[in-house]
Formats: C-alpha cells, structure tokens, sequence
C-alpha cells in the first residue's frame, strides 16, 4: 500500500489518504481524510486551505500514518477525533457513549416541532432524556429553548461524566442535571417532555452491524432484546407516570418498529396523533411521538 513520502505538502496527503480510504471501500474518504489530517496537524478547514502547501514533517507523517491505520481497521473517525457534532454543538465521546448519529436529530426535530405548535419554546419546560449517553439529546433541546432545564439519566457514571462535560463545556451546566439509573426509575415528577434514544437493535442482529459500529459503541446501548423493543417496555409506563397532562415524550425507533413502539404508548394511556411519527432524510420513521392527556 502507498505510503505518504518524505516531503508530502498537507495537500498531496489528504488526497493519498483519501485514495487509501476509497480503495478500502470506506464511506466518506475524502470527509474522513480532510478530518483526520485537520485532527493531526490541528487546522480547521480554513487552516487546511491556507497551509495546503506546507510540507509535512517526519513526525506528522508518522502520526497521519497512524491514524490512517486506525481508520483502515474500522475504528469511527469520531473515536479517532473523540467528539462528534450533533445540532451543531460539538460533543466529547468516551468509550461508554455511542457516536450520536443524524438520525437521532429526528427526535429534535419532532420534539421542537411539537412544542413550536403550542407556543412553548420560551416557556421554562423540564425536560428528561432518559439513556442520556454523550447528552447529545438533552443539550441540543436545551441549546433551543433558553427558558429550559434539563435532566439527563443513564447506568453508566463514565457516560454521565461525559455528558455533564459536555453541558460544561457548551455552557449549558447550570441548566442541566445528570442523575444515575435506570431510564426514569430514579426521577420524580412532572415532566413537560421526555426524550430518549435506548437500545433497539435486535440481539440476533448486533453481528451483523457495521465494525465501526459492533466493535466501538457500547453493548448496552445497542442490543434492544430478542425483538429489539426491551427498552421500550421498561421506560414508556415509566415516562407515562413521570410526564403531568399535556406532556410529550418522543423516542428514536429502529427500521419497522414504529407502530410496535406507538402500540406500547397507547397501552401505557398515552395518545397518538396523525403526526406522532416522523421519518428521517432517508424516509425510515425514525421518531415516534406520544401525548398524556389532560383529563
């Protein structure tokens, strides 16, 4: 395999590490490629541009070199680069979060949808985001509605420290709370809106996935069970006793799974409306909206 020579501008090596990406079959090579040579050389796009010319180093061709062969092994550029952006906010990742993905943006959108339609975006909501990984969730909800508080739930304290950085980090710590459980089980109520991306992969399935994403996202947050919707039996009834009358909860659903998940809201008491599902940029439902009625 071609390897980048001795004297390579910044230009000549993005263009080789894209042909290696490509001819590896990877999606994406040349976005892959100009992220990790900005990651290694710490330029921007803008910086990139600027300094294509500028010849590389022994040490940044032993670096790029090295992280070209992490990527060729599978491994996300996001794990590479260790954030992600989600909603334009750039999230930290640890070993314990899943790489937030823009299908998950789908859960947003319905959510700020819903709230957009009766008036709510500066009404001081409290908000959950049960699963909370990375906070992906709750701080792109919360970087939209400034009158907002938020808490964020998961199992593991490593994702919990990770999304509190990243509250942080975004400054939006003072409106964000992170709490240890499981889904709901360790809140009180009420609720205005409820969020949550769980596990949904069928068990049999997880082999079958993608590497970058078998081999590198946590177990816990992918398996869903024998039929993928384990996760939607546990934190529904409990969203339902959390949420006061007229609250949302919105969750993120696999591929042909959501009328079984709107089935489970309705047997929780919860109300489906014409427009309680909504499709990713793919076509797939990939979100599912629930009501508590106001009695």
């Amino acid at each position: 395999m071609t390897e980048i020579v001795a004297g390579a501008t910044i230009d000549s090596a993005r263009r080789m590490l894209a042909s290696r990406l490509s001819a590896a079959g990877l999606e994406s090579p040349e976005l892959d490629a100009r992220l990790l040579v900005g990651h290694a050389l710490q330029l921007d796009l803008t910086g990139l541009v600027m300094h294509g010319q500028r010849a590389l180093s022994a040490a940044d061709i032993t670096w790029l070199e090295a992280l070209m062969q992490r990527r060729l092994a599978g491994e996300p550029v996001a794990r590479i680069l260790g954030t992600k952006e989600f909603w334009g906010l750039e999230l930290h990742l640890s070993a314990d979060t899943l790489v937030p993905r823009p299908d998950t943006e789908t859960v947003v959108e319905l959510a700020l949808e819903h709230l957009a339609a009766g008036g709510d975006l500066k009404r001081p909501l409290r908000i959950a985001d049960l699963g909370t990984g990375s906070g992906a969730l709750l701080l792109a909800l919360l970087s939209e509605l400034p009158a907002a508080y938020g808490v964020g739930t998961d199992i593991s304290h490593a994702a919990l420290q990770t999304a509190r950085d990243n509250a942080r980090i975004l400054g939006l710590g003072d409106r964000a709370g992170f709490i240890a459980g499981s889904y709901a089980s360790a809140l009180s109520p009420p609720f205005d809106l409820i969020v949550s991306n769980p596990p949904y992969i069928p068990s049999r399935e997880i082999d079958d996935l993608a590497i970058d994403v078998r081999a590198y996202d946590p177990l816990r947050a992918l398996d869903g069970g024998a039929d993928g919707l384990d996760a939607y039996r546990a934190l529904i009834p409990q969203a339902a006793q959390l949420l006061q009358p007229g609250g949302t909860l919105v969750v993120e659903v696999g591929q042909g799974q959501s009328e079984d998940v709107a089935e489970l809201m309705r047997a929780a008491r919860l109300a489906i409306d014409s427009s309680a599902i909504k499709a990713d940029l793919a076509g797939i439902p990939r979100a599912v909206r629930a009501l508590k009625k106001v009695r």
